[in-house]
């Protein structure tokens, strides 16, 4: 294998490698890892393994699903996710990996942190696919999560009162459908990121109480 690049197909990450022809002219693809693997093909969890290929699939999911939406709520976030995922492939590899952005079709070669460095041993890959558990500051976080959950039940509320007494009350159940559809792969993807899951937790929190005031609004 001359390369490898990491791409995704349908709702599943893909790692193929590209092999030159002999002659040069050409290049051919060919399967290394995808999912979790079945007859011939490797899984990704043999090849990078298990917590890098957890999070490969549902990176891979969450692709799908923005792509499916056709919208442009969280189609950087997905991007800039797919980023981080390749160099710790590429790490893990030890060698320059192709990454294929879902969102715009673009390639880029991501090379290892060292170039020439020796292969990581097995502890060192555990290591640093491991997740890093930090200090939990509840009353901070809680504070920003209310924060955020009062904000979004506002704006919520607003958007479905207005539009309930200009148009109809279906409208208003619509329109916070949309928004809630448009928020949901963002939120999905920022659960576990340090900080930003307050966030998330307030936004989660308030959408949830705000469909309450929605409906009230919409059908009374």
């Amino acid at each position: 294998m001359n390369e490898a690049e990491l791409l995704v197909r349908d709702d599943r990450a893909v790692l193929v490698g590209v092999v030159g022809s002999e002659r040069g002219g050409t290049r051919r693809t060919t399967v290394v890892a995808e999912g979790r693997g079945g007859g011939e093909t490797a899984g990704l969890d043999d090849v990078v393994g298990a917590d890098l290929a957890e999070a490969l699939d549902e990176w891979a999911r969450v692709c799908a699903a923005v792509r499916r939406n056709r919208g442009e709520a969280g189609r950087e976030v997905v991007s800039r996710r797919g980023r981080q995922l390749v160099s710790r492939v590429a790490a893990v590899l030890d060698e320059p990996v192709r990454y294929r952005d879902p969102m715009t079709d673009e390639t880029t070669l991501v090379s290892p942190p060292r170039a020439g460095a020796h292969p990581m041993p097995a502890a060192s890959r555990r290591a640093r696919n491991a997740t890093v558990v930090d200090p939990t500051l509840w009353a901070t976080g809680l504070t920003v999560a209310g924060f955020v959950a009062v904000f979004v039940i506002v704006a919520m509320l607003a958007l479905a009162s207005t539009l309930a007494s200009e148009t109809a009350g279906w409208v208003a159940v619509l329109a916070a459908a949309v928004v809630t559809a448009g928020l949901a792969p963002s939120l999905w993807l920022g659960r576990r990121v340090p900080v930003v899951r307050w966030i998330v937790l307030g936004a989660v929190a308030g959408t949830a109480l705000s469909w309450i005031g929605v409906l009230l609004v919409a059908f009374t």
